[in-house]
């Protein structure tokens, strides 16, 4: 059980709430919180590197020059890997990077990685009504009250994105420091490299109904 205070607009503190997810156990919690990691960030890789083998490289299908006689060393193609413009040796060729996880184990390094940040946790109720226009200026200085200055990295969780929310991913839009993700599209990544998660008291319940089994 993970207790947090819930702060208001204005970053006073006006209750508490708590949640509770399972997480690995203490032996095990890196461990299956760095497979979550490498998993996300290996399939990231588009894979589309590619080079070409001498056998793929236009031209060279004469010898340049006769095997004897000339005092130079022996060439059967210009397009020979030694030569400029040559095919490559080893080079990258498309392949997939893709790494499996089985679904339990994502699900339970992101509940470990999310409850072993709660020192670095935020709760704060509903503000979308607060903010009437995108106003980066505003969302920013709420930030700094809620206790997530504005050289901080946050990672700001709202229960959804769609039309209701708007004016707070046009807000954060032009915040370098600032990224907004839905509750039920947390990552490892996100929640590892903010400095300060901020989240709202609809997203922490929603939390706690998509990741909790």
């Amino acid at each position: 059980m993970v207790e947090s205070t819930v702060k208001n607009w204005q970053g006073e503190e006006v209750g508490q709430t708590s949640f509770e997810l399972r997480v690995a156990k203490e032996e095990t919690a890196s461990h299956i919180v760095h497979r979550a990691l490498v998993r996300q960030m290996t399939n990231s890789r588009q894979g589309t590197a590619s080079t070409k083998t001498r056998a793929e490289v236009r031209g060279g299908g004469r010898k340049p020059w006769r095997q004897k006689g000339t005092g130079r060393a022996r060439a059967g193609s210009i397009r020979s890997p030694l030569w400029r413009g040559g095919g490559v040796i080893f080079g990258p060729k498309p392949r997939d990077f893709n790494i499996k996880l089985n679904r339990k184990e994502r699900r339970l390094a992101l509940r470990t990685a999310f409850v072993s940040r709660r020192e670095d946790l935020i709760v704060v109720e509903e503000f979308t009504d607060q903010l009437q226009r995108p106003k980066s200026k505003e969302l920013v200085a709420a930030l700094a009250r809620w206790g997530a200055e504005a050289d901080q990295k946050t990672l700001l969780i709202l229960s959804e994105i769609g039309q209701s929310t708007e004016t707070i991913s046009l807000s954060a839009r032009n915040v370098e420091n600032i990224k907004v993700i839905a509750a039920d599209q947390l990552n490892v990544f996100d929640l590892l490299h903010a400095d300060k998660i901020v989240v709202t008291s609809s997203a922490l319940t929603k939390i706690q109904e998509v990741y909790s089994a």
